[in-house]
């Protein structure tokens, strides 16, 4: 048996933020043009360079995220991935409170998700 081996629980939570990561990363390059920026418009930013830049860099800290889950998942990792979730959320509320009456849930989800990232920093790596 391997020391400190990941429980097969962990490993599904660990991969499923992953995929939740890696896959808002995608969506965000290949919707530029849509919904991350009309909410950046909506809150104030006019500028489509600014608004555009402000969603590439946002996809790329999901994909650095989503890939250090992915291959060194630390409590570190985990600590990033909860913070940056929860800056995020702040910025979206800020920018779109009514988001959070969503039938969908586009902000709401964070709190599982929130939880599941703590709970997972928690763990001794």
């Amino acid at each position: 048996m391997v020391k400190n081996a990941e429980p097969l629980e962990q490993r599904y939570l660990r991969l499923s933020l992953v995929i939740v990561w890696l896959w808002t990363a995608v969506v965000s390059v290949w919707e530029l043009q849509g919904q991350s920026r009309g909410l950046l418009f909506a809150g104030g930013v006019s500028d489509t360079g600014v608004a555009n830049v402000l969603v590439l860099a946002g996809a790329a800290l999901d994909a650095i995220l989503g890939l250090w889950l992915l291959l060194r998942p630390t409590r570190p990792a985990y600590l990033l991935a909860l913070a940056t979730m929860v800056v995020m959320t702040l910025v979206a509320t800020l920018l779109s409170p009514y988001l959070w009456l969503h039938p969908l849930g586009p902000l709401s989800k964070n709190i599982p998700i929130a939880v599941v990232l703590w709970l997972l920093a928690r763990k001794p790596v």
